[in-house]
């Protein structure tokens, strides 16, 4: 995935220092119950859209706006669904960060789902019972999301 320029900047100042970074979940849902995941090109994984908001963008909007450069797909936020609270990670760099991640239960609104830039392999709707392997975050952000009622959980 590409850094986003704030992120160069920043570690251009500070080496590979942690980092609190504001991320991104999107689990957009279509009419038919499916859900919107994309492989990543980096290592093949099937994931949620997910992303880093640039400085003051307001969450909700850069989660339909990653959907959107990753997939091509037009999606809503329904409801905030959780608000997960990340353990301090080590890139393979050297560089450490520690996520604040949103997940955003959307909906399908217009667009073919295709692969719209360099961070994703393939991108495509999947049922539930359908899903590829997903890694154990992906898994819970999309329970959490499935759950969602418009109250957002809390988890460290």
């Amino acid at each position: 995935m590409p850094t986003p320029d704030f992120i160069l900047q920043l570690r251009a100042k500070i080496g590979h220092d942690l980092l609190w970074l504001p991320g991104v979940t999107a689990v957009v849902l279509d009419d038919a119950g499916r859900v919107l995941l994309g492989q990543r090109a980096d290592n093949r994984r099937w994931t949620l859209i997910t992303g880093i908001l640039e400085p003051g963008e307001h969450p909700a909007q850069g989660v339909v706006r990653e959907v959107l450069e990753e997939t091509a797909v037009v999606a809503e936020v329904e409801h905030l669904a959780e608000v997960y609270a990340g353990a301090p990670m080590e890139f393979v760099n050297g560089d450490q960060a520690q996520f604040l991640t949103l997940t955003f239960r959307c909906r399908y609104v217009s667009g073919s789902a295709r692969v719209n830039d360099d961070e994703s392999a393939q991108v495509g709707w999947f049922g539930l019972n359908e899903l590829p392997e997903l890694t154990d975050y992906h898994r819970d952000r999309l329970r959490a999301a499935l759950r969602a009622t418009g109250v957002p959980e809390f988890v460290r």
